[in-house]
């Protein structure tokens, strides 16, 4: 087994939320954060993470950011096999 690279695209509840939720995503030693401008001052945060290939691995970090207070959304932008 390898590892799996993850996109995801996280939305905020609100502006205020967003430095919020970088602070706590960042705990998660992402290998990439980068925040992307969406329209009228909200910004959606880009997450780029190296998971393990196995069986639930994705679902738990998906429910590590869900649980994040100020996380409205999370879609997953992007999923490839490292090499």
């Amino acid at each position: 087994m390898g590892d799996v690279i993850l996109v995801l695209k996280i939305l905020p509840s609100g502006p205020d939320k967003l430095p919020h939720v970088k602070l706590e995503l960042q705990k998660l030693k992402p290998m990439r954060l980068e925040e992307e401008p969406i329209g009228f001052g909200l910004s959606a945060i880009r997450l780029t993470a190296m998971i393990p290939d196995a069986g639930g691995k994705q679902d738990e970090l998906e429910e590590k950011i869900r649980s994040i207070d100020g996380v409205s959304e999370l879609e997953v932008i992007q999923a490839s096999r490292s090499l």
